[in-house]
């Protein structure tokens, strides 16, 4: 259904939904967007999700969302909004089900020429070494003990079992572990979905994917970033909190619905479920979604770990001839509590990010020693025909913004939708014609997650790059695609 609301140009890539829109908004809407792709923008409803969250107690500067918003759950996806502390809120809607869904990318120093006789061999071997698909159980048993110190520790769990090294913990958001999470408040049910999920890719948009780089824009920060050439080869993971981080977004809605009944919260929307920051539930559910979120991250650690035992193994080569380095490793469902300047002063903020990736400047204290002069890696993955991107951080990002940028391409299609209109064999055809390699576990995912199932990226990283909110530091193709 087409949104026929009301939208203002702001300029060539911004655009708002002013307070006076509906009842209740307490600020302004603000979508980053080029002409170009609000058509798609403004097919659906995700505008009026925009100014629901505007709505919102506590709500700071403007509910916002980047160019690749689509339909959510309560908030939509592409959407970022802060709340104060002392007297707003936190929404697991904000968040999302598949909580710390999220991408990480390995440099290498292979050459696409490396590749030539070697590709389908590698990436059938990193098929076989990282568990994939719908259900898709991990290598590994963790113990119902085990489990907790995973929660509390994120991938730093994970390298202190032998999976990885202490430098990777470097190169990771909050160095791959979220301080304050409470094993407790993670129900039994929750943790009995990951017990056995722990290092795997799962299904749905998670995909493992080789690539080479097609084009670099800024010398010096990609140097700094590890990547040195065009033809260079880097391996980029996405996937999430799996079946442990949708069980605590669900379990907590049902709490959360309770809660805004409770501290009279008039929402509306009732997917919008939330409660003070500083209430009980409010706090229970975030020391919850930080288990999760740490869970994600030794998640793509393991995954990590697996993804080098195939490049090694194909190549005959050590970790350290081959370069095998993290670049960088970034959430892209989590509240987070942060200090922002508001209005001249600090202020203590509780930073949802829905589909959306943090993306701060050069010098800010949150990044590793290595990135202070350059600013912060953004990964944005695109879809399996096309290309992703490595973006940087910005000084008008942690202005404007809270410090966030998009995730990603961003759907037009439905699932069901892709299902009904693309043929799996004419997928593989046109991908192979494209010199591109495709294992899925289903054909059903592979529709799913066809390219023409999304927004061109290339339209959406020229919008955040052009509203000056991260800019562009080099672009890389598929070659060889693993989808779950």
């Amino acid at each position: 259904m087409a949104w026929k609301g009301k939208l203002e140009k702001v300029d060539q890539y911004k655009f708002r939904i002013p307070k006076g829109y509906k009842s209740g908004m307490r600020v302004d809407g603000i979508i980053y967007a080029s002409e170009a792709l609000l058509p798609d923008i403004l097919s659906e409803d995700a505008p009026e999700q925009v100014a629901n969250v505007a709505c919102l107690p506590g709500i700071v500067n403007a509910s916002l969302a980047m160019p690749d918003i689509h339909w959510g759950y309560g908030f939509p996806i592409g959407g970022v909004a802060a709340f104060e502390v002392e007297r707003g809120v936190i929404s697991p809607g904000g968040v999302g089900y598949d909580i710390n869904c999220g991408v990480r990318l390995l440099t290498t120093y292979l050459h696409r020429k490396d590749l030539e006789g070697r590709l389908e061999n590698l990436v059938s071997r990193i098929s076989s070494n990282v568990p994939s698909g719908v259900g898709s159980e991990g290598k590994i048993k963790v113990t119902r003990g085990e489990i907790d110190n995973l929660l509390r520790s994120g991938a730093r769990w994970a390298v202190e079992k032998g999976y990885g090294h202490v430098e990777d913990l470097e190169a990771i958001e909050s160095y791959g572990e979220m301080k304050g999470a409470d094993p407790g408040k993670v129900s039994n049910k929750a943790k009995e979905r990951g017990f056995s999920q722990v290092g795997s890719l799962g299904a749905g948009n998670h995909f493992l994917e080789v690539q080479e780089v097609v084009e670099i824009y800024d010398k010096e920060v990609a140097e700094a970033f590890g990547i040195k050439e065009v033809g260079q080869i880097t391996i980029l993971i996405h996937t999430g909190s799996r079946g442990l981080g949708h069980q605590v977004c669900s379990d907590y809605i049902e709490v959360m619905q309770r809660a805004a009944q409770k501290y009279g919260i008039t929402l509306p929307d009732r997917q919008l479920a939330c409660a003070p920051v500083k209430s009980e539930e409010g706090q229970s559910y975030l020391q919850a979604m930080r288990a999760a979120t740490n869970f994600a991250w030794a998640n793509r650690q393991l995954i990590t770990h697996w993804v080098r035992e195939a490049v090694t193994s194909t190549f005959g080569k050590s970790e350290r001839e081959l370069g095998l380095q993290v670049v960088y490793d970034v959430a892209h469902n989590v509240a987070k509590i942060e200090e922002h300047e508001v209005n001249g002063k600090k202020v203590t903020l509780c930073v949802h990010r829905k589909g959306a990736t943090r993306a701060f400047p050069a010098g800010h204290p949150e990044l590793p020693e290595r990135y202070q002069k350059v600013g912060q890696p953004v990964l944005i993955p695109g879809d399996m025909g096309r290309c992703s991107f490595v973006l940087v951080g910005t000084e008008l990002a942690l202005k404007e913004t809270f410090g966030s940028t998009c995730h990603g391409a961003g759907r037009v299609k439905s699932r069901s939708e892709a299902k009904r209109e693309i043929k799996p064999q004419e997928l593989v055809s046109e991908l192979k014609r494209r010199g591109i390699l495709v294992k899925a576990a289903s054909r059903e995912t592979l529709v799913e997650e066809a390219p023409e199932a999304y927004k061109d990226v290339t339209q959406v990283v020229e919008a955040v790059a052009g509203a000056g909110i991260s800019r562009k530091v080099a672009k890389m193709k598929p070659l060889g695609v693993i989808k779950g």
